[in-house]
């Protein structure tokens, strides 16, 4: 696909969730299918017809095992966040049929124990994780990640200490 075509293709919708610990501290995984070094928050699609904060929800226990009953829903970000795929990449992710993600973020509070997570998901999607100070966030974020991660944390400023 040339840059032209894919600048034509649609987002994908999807949601982002940012969990914080009682420390102010942000889980990210290890994505699974990298070679090297790629952490970033629980995130996927919407299924069409779904409630953003449904599958902001159902993506969370999809991802982390951690159910909608260990968690407070502190705030989300007023607008969708698009970021755009690195156009090698456009043509062996989704088929093609998209040239990003356009993202609703969610804030979420942890109100768990570290055992209640288990990334060993049905269908696992990150290696390992951590829990992650806000500051160092966006550094070890893939890179063509890096603008709307930055964008998340100053929407969620007021909230991460």
């Amino acid at each position: 696909m040339n840059p032209e075509e894919i600048a034509k293709l649609p987002y994908r919708p999807c949601v982002g969730l940012m969990l914080l610990n009682a420390e102010g501290k942000i889980f990210v995984g290890q994505r699974n299918d990298r070679h090297k070094d790629a952490w970033q928050m629980p995130q996927g699609g919407v299924e069409n017809g779904e409630d953003p904060r449904d599958a902001a929800l159902r993506e969370l226990w999809e991802e982390t095992g951690v159910t909608a009953g260990l968690v407070e829903i502190i705030a989300e970000t007023p607008g969708w966040l698009p970021y755009d795929l690195p156009h090698d990449i456009v043509p062996k992710i989704w088929k093609g049929r998209y040239r990003g993600q356009e993202q609703k973020w969610y804030l979420l509070r942890f109100t768990g124990r570290d055992d209640q997570i288990n990334i060993a998901t049905d269908h696992p999607e990150f290696t390992r994780w951590k829990w992650q100070a806000p500051d160092r966030l966006v550094h070890e974020i893939v890179p063509f990640k890096r603008a709307v991660y930055e964008q998340v944390v100053a929407a969620f400023a007021l909230h991460l200490g």
